[in-house]
């Protein structure tokens, strides 16, 4: 099994942990980011990582989809509920997370453009007001709970936890860990896990 993807990238680290937890192997391919255009684009036609390729040469985009498809493989490491309303619970909170990432992107892209003039504040404004929302709203959701979804470790743990590091490694100066400590316990706590400290972002 071939993962296409970077080591920053907080999508390919929700796949990568949820392979880790699931015990099953595979080797991340990350030239394939390289070039113009970069050659990822042979390999998802969206140009987006990240992209898993199956031993039979079948090919699965978007991390929501291929951790979906991750889950089935084996009972290892059972990261979403058979339950279908418990299901769409854990999946709303990956739709959260995986959205504030969304919005957050475009925040970093936005701060890089190499012209100060050419940055919208506007756009800032608009898309950091829905990371502070998400955010508050993840935070009231989990409460004083030990877990995002129910009595365990599940997927939903491993999207929140890629989501906010990811922010915490792209925006050091956001203190999210001081304004939502139940955040921050969450986070630590996943900090203690084999798959959360092997996949850290860099770069």
């Amino acid at each position: 099994m071939k993962l296409y993807g970077s080591i920053t990238s907080p999508y390919v680290r929700k796949v990568r942990i949820t392979l880790i937890e699931k015990k099953i192997d595979f080797t991340l391919e990350q030239g394939y980011l390289n070039g113009t255009p970069p050659m990822i684009d042979g390999v998802n036609p969206l140009g987006k990582v990240p992209a898993l390729e199956l031993d039979d040469g079948t090919l699965i985009y978007d991390s929501a989809v291929i951790v979906d498809y991750l889950e089935g493989l084996n009972p290892v490491g059972h990261l979403i509920p058979d339950d279908r309303h418990q299901r769409m619970l854990v999946k709303r909170w990956e739709s959260l997370a995986d959205g504030m990432l969304d919005a957050a992107i475009l925040v970093l892209l936005e701060t890089r453009r190499e012209k100060p003039e050419e940055r919208s504040q506007a756009w800032i404004d608009k898309h950091q007001g829905k990371v502070d929302r998400t955010m508050a709203f993840l935070s009231h959701q989990l409460a004083e709970s030990n877990w995002c979804q129910g009595d365990s470790f599940t997927l939903a743990d491993i999207a929140v936890g890629s989501a906010l590091l990811w922010i915490e490694f792209r925006f050091p100066n956001n203190d999210w860990r001081q304004r939502y400590p139940n955040l921050d316990r969450l986070v630590t706590k996943l900090m203690q896990r084999k798959s959360f400290q092997e996949t850290p972002p860099q770069g």
